[in-house]
Parts: structure tokens; C-alpha cells; sequence
């Protein structure tokens, strides 16, 4: 299971999009510090975050190269622009480049070891891409013990489906209800929440979080692992009708995938 569901990608795409504008700025050796802010951005650094959005624009289209030439320019503007080199890690990572996704994600975070965003981001292609779940782990911690974090909600979130991974039901099931107390509606929780049931074999509290997945997203949007859970979790409920729809979804959607082959085999319970 990939612990982040679609979409999500182009959420941690905006986030990596945001220039760093940590830093101090002085007006004179006795001035108190300040944090810097946009209106300190030299016309370096503000050719550098102009290119760096042209590239998340090309990334969501699914225009990798072009992506990565953008970020290439940014770079070559801003040598120690870390978002820069956290954006090219996503664009490797989509492209299956992972050994270069790795290196971009480590270098970013050498440029900015305390950026919440890029610790959650390494984390996430740690659990998934990069195969290393426990490791992920402490990524997602570091991002969450960050004060400044602002989207605690995504490193909760790939932090229970990370654990589910290594399956530690009981870990999921605390970092996914506290991120369902920052964003109630979010799909990717609720699948999250309604694995950690059907793991449990608690069908009717795993079909409470499927109803409110189909209600909050819509079907033709969901992944092919999303829809399978779904599939067994309303079979163990004996809700056949709604059982032969989510099957018709991963039938037209997924006809090759191995959720569908699952189902053909009737694995419900695997």
C-alpha cells in the first residue's frame, strides 16, 4: 500500500513550490535580527522561486523533463535554494529515478535541516519508493516536532500508513486519528482509518470510514488499492449491492492491476 493516495503528490508539489525564506537580515552590526521575508528577496532569488513555480506547473502536467530543466535554471540561480532540490527529488521520484530522487532529498536537507515539509516529503519516499519504512519513521517525527510546521495533517497521515506497513496497527491507528482531529474530511486518512479496522477485523468500524471515503471523494477518483479495500470491507459486511459497484469501478478502471487479479481469485481475505 503506498502511503499517500492520489492527489497527494500535487499537495507536497505546492508545499515544495514555497520558497525558504528563513534566514536573518540587518540593518547595521547592533540592528536586532529579523526573519527574512519576501520583500528581502534579491532579483536572484525571486528568478529562482519564479522558476521553480513554472516547474511545479509542468510536473502536475506530467511534463517531467521540462520540469527539471526549470528546476535546473532555478538552481543554477540559487545554488542553495533547498525547495529547488526538494522539487527535483519529487520529479525523480515520479520519473522512478530513485537513486537520484534520494540524493536530491538528502541534499535538500543538508540546505535545510529543519524544514518540516522536506523531512515529511524524504519520509514519504523512504516508506514508499525508497523501501525503507523504519527509517521513514523518524523523518515524519522530525516534521511533526517542528513548531512552524504547518500541515501537521500529511506527516500524521503517511506516518499511520507507514506504520501500517510495518505493521503496527496500533501506531496507525493513534497517528491517524489525531491527524483526523486537524482535517476531518481528508480521503487519504480516512482509507487509512478504515484499513487499521479491517486489519482488526472490525468490519463495521472499517465500513463507517469507507462510507465516509465514497462520501468525501469520488469513486472515479479512487486509487486501485482504495477501491479494493472497499471491495472487501463491504463483502465482509455482506453489502453486496454496493460490493458489485466498487468491483464494476476496479473492473473498468483496473483491469490489469492486481487488486482486480485479487478479486478475480476472491482473496478477500488476504
Amino acid at each position: 500500500m503506498k502511503p499517500v493516495l492520489a492527489g497527494f503528490a500535487g499537495a507536497c508539489a505546492a508545499a515544495c513550490a514555497s520558497i525558504l525564506l528563513a534566514g536573518c537580515a540587518g540593518a547595521g552590526r547592533d540592528a536586532p535580527r529579523e526573519l527574512k521575508t519576501a520583500s528581502d528577496q534579491t532579483p536572484t532569488e525571486k528568478r529562482a522561486q519564479i522558476r521553480l513555480q513554472l516547474a511545479v506547473g509542468y510536473y502536475q502536467d506530467r511534463k517531467y523533463e521540462i520540469a527539471l530543466d526549470e528546476v535546473k535554471q532555478a538552481i543554477a540561480a540559487a545554488p542553495d535554494y533547498a525547495d529547488a532540490y526538494g522539487f527535483r527529488a519529487l520529479i525523480y521520484s515520479a520519473m522512478g529515478e530513485n537513486e537520484l530522487a534520494d540524493e536530491n532529498y538528502r541534499h535538500a536537507l543538508r540546505l535545510a535541516p529543519h524544514n518540516p515539509d522536506l523531512a515529511n516529503n524524504y519520509g514519504m519516499f523512504l516508506c514508499d519508493a525508497g523501501g525503507k519504512p523504519v527509517q521513514a519513521m523518524g523523518y515524519f517525527e522530525a516534521a511533526l516536532k517542528n513548531p512552524q510546521y504547518g500541515s501537521p495533517a500529511k506527516a500524521l497521515t503517511n506516518a499511520g500508513n507507514c506504520s501500517l506497513k510495518l505493521k503496527n496497527v496500533d501506531a496507525a491507528e493513534r497517528y491517524l486519528l489525531q491527524a483526523l482531529r486537524y482535517e476531518p474530511e481528508l480521503p487519504a486518512i480516512q482509507a487509512g482509518l478504515a484499513r487499521v479496522y479491517f486489519e482488526r477485523r472490525d468490519y463495521p468500524r472499517a465500513g463507517f470510514f469507507i462510507n465516509r471515503l465514497t462520501e468525501a471523494a469520488k469513486r472515479d477518483a479512487l486509487s486501485a488499492d482504495v477501491l479494493w479495500l472497499a471491495i472487501r470491507v463491504k463483502h465482509m459486511l455482506s453489502d453486496r449491492t454496493t460490493e458489485a459497484t466498487l468491483a464494476a469501478q476496479l473492473r473498468k478502471r483496473f483491469p490489469g492491476s492486481p487488486e482486480y487479479a485479487a478479486f478475480e481469485r476472491g482473496a478477500f481475505n488476504e
